[in-house]
C-alpha cells in the first residue's frame, strides 16, 4: 500500500464496521447461537486486537497494551501469540461490556492514527494493508452473523428495511462457451492478494460450457417439490448423511408458513421471489440440484478464467476445487502465516464475492473457503455443463 492515503483508508475502513453495527442493540452484539458464527461485538474487538498486536506492539516500542486480557479473549486462532479462549466461549464474554470495546476500539484508532503519520516503512505498510482486507473480511461475517442471530429469533427482527439483500435477480441468460485450452490462473500484477493466489502456474481445460445466470429460488424450488431432498441417488454419501442427521428440507432462513414459502431477510421475514438468485446454499445442496439438472460445478479454475465474461458478485459460488495449496505456495513466518495455509483440508473453494462483501475487496483470484455443510454465507450456484 502507497503511503499516501494510508490513513484515510484505515479510518474508512474501520469506520465501515461501526457503520454495519449501528442498527443493532445492546442485547443483539453478544449472542453466539452456534459455534461457527461470532458475536457482533467480538469482531470489532477482534478486528482492532489484530491492529494493537501485529502493528502497534510490534513497531511502536512506546505503545501501552490497553488490557493485557484481551489478548485471551480476542485472538482467533493465532498459536504464536498466545493462549486464547475458545471459539465456542466467545458468546460467553458478557464482560468487558459491549461500551468497552467501543472504547478499545477508539484507543487503538488514534494511537494507529499516530502511528502512521509519516509513516513509510513498507515492512508496516503490507502488514496495515493486510490488517485492513481482515477487517473487510470480518465485515461480511459480521453482515451473516448479524443474520443468522436475528433470523433465529421468533421475532424475526429487521436489521434495516433497505437491506433485504437476497433480492437481486440474474442480468444475462444461457450459456458461455470456453474453449479446449492451457490457461495462467492465479493473482498478477500490481495491489493486493492473500498468499493463498500465489503461486500463478498453467491449468489444462476441456472446452465447457457455463451458465451465465446463477440458480434461483424458482428452479431451486422445483428441485423441492420434485423431492430432491429424500432421493439419496443425488447426493453424495457425506450430504445424504448430512441431510438425514440435520433434517434438512431447504435452504437456511426459509420457512413454510401456511402453505407457502417465506425466507428470513435483514429486512425482515419476505415470501420467497422465485426469480430472485438463490443463497445459503450449503456444497452439498449445490452438487445434488447439480445432479438433478444432469450439470456440474465449474471447478475454481474454470470459474476463474469464464469470470472475464460472467456477471458476478451477487452471491459466493462453490465450485467443484478443493481448498490446496497452489505451486509453490509457502507460509510466511510466524503468526501471518497461519492466516490461509493451515485450513488447506476438507474445505471446498468459493469464487466471486456476495452482496455482503465489503467495497473493494472483491476480485476474480479470490480464494474464499468454507466447510461442506456450511450455508450463513451468502452463496450460490453456477452450473456447468
Amino acid at each position: 500500500m502507497e503511503t499516501t492515503g494510508i490513513s484515510e483508508a484505515y479510518n474508512s475502513v474501520r469506520k465501515y464496521s461501526e457503520h454495519i453495527c449501528e442498527p443493532l442493540e445492546t442485547e443483539d452484539f453478544v449472542p453466539q447461537p452456534v459455534a461457527f458464527v461470532s458475536p457482533p461485538k467480538w469482531h470489532l474487538a477482534h478486528s482492532t486486537w489484530f491492529f494493537e498486536t501485529f502493528i502497534l506492539k510490534a513497531f511502536q516500542p512506546r505503545y501501552t497494551v490497553y488490557d493485557p486480557d484481551f489478548n485471551y479473549l480476542f485472538n482467533s486462532y493465532y498459536n504464536n501469540v498466545g493462549e486464547r479462549t475458545l471459539r465456542t466461549d466467545r458468546g460467553n464474554v458478557t464482560r468487558p461490556t459491549t461500551k468497552a470495546v467501543y472504547a478499545y476500539r477508539q484507543y487503538v484508532d488514534a494511537k494507529m492514527n499516530e502511528f502512521l503519520d509519516g509513516m513509510t516503512d513498507p515492512e508496516v505498510l503490507a502488514l496495515v494493508e493486510l490488517g485492513l482486507h481482515h477487517e473487510q473480511q470480518h465485515q461480511e461475517l459480521l453482515v451473516t452473523d448479524i443474520k443468522y442471530i436475528l433470523g433465529h429469533n421468533p421475532l424475526f427482527p429487521v436489521y434495516r428495511p433497505e437491506s433485504n439483500l437476497v433480492a437481486g435477480k440474474n442480468t444475462e441468460t444461457g450459456f458461455l462457451t470456453i474453449p479446449e485450452g492451457v490457461y495462467d490462473t492465479g493473482f498478477q500484477g500490481e495491489g493486493f492478494c492473500f498468499d493463498n493466489e500465489l503461486g500463478r502456474h498453467k491449468v489444462y481445460l476441456h472446452e465447457f460450457e457455463v451458465s451465465k445466470a446463477l440458480v434461483t429460488n424458482g428452479e431451486y424450488l422445483e428441485f423441492m417439490e420434485a423431492g430432491g431432498y429424500r432421493d439419496f441417488n443425488l447426493w453424495l454419501d457425506e450430504g445424504w448423511s448430512w441431510v438425514n442427521a440435520n433434517a434438512v428440507t431447504s435452504p437456511m432462513y426459509w420457512h413454510q408458513i401456511d402453505g407457502e414459502w417465506h425466507y428470513y431477510t435483514l429486512a425482515g421475514l419476505k415470501k420467497v421471489d422465485p426469480d430472485a438468485i438463490l443463497s445459503h446454499v450449503s456444497f452439498f445442496e449445490a452438487t445434488a440440484f447439480a445432479q438433478w439438472k444432469g450439470m456440474r460445478l465449474p471447478t475454481e479454475f474454470e470459474w476463474e478464467i469464464a469470470s472475464v465474461n460472467l456477471d458476478w458478485g451477487q452471491r459466493w459460488e462453490w465450485t467443484n476445487s478443493a481448498y490446496l495449496p497452489y505451486p509453490g505456495f509457502s507460509k510466511a513466518p510466524g503468526a501471518v502465516g497461519e492466516y490461509n495455509g493451515k485450513f488447506m483440508i476438507n474445505q471446498m473453494v468459493l469464487r466471486g464475492a456476495s452482496v455482503a462483501t465489503s467495497p473493494k475487496h472483491s476480485r476474480k483470484t479470490y480464494r474464499n473457503f468454507f466447510h461442506t455443510h456450511e450455508r450463513w454465507q451468502y452463496t450460490g450456484i453456477r452450473l456447468v455443463k
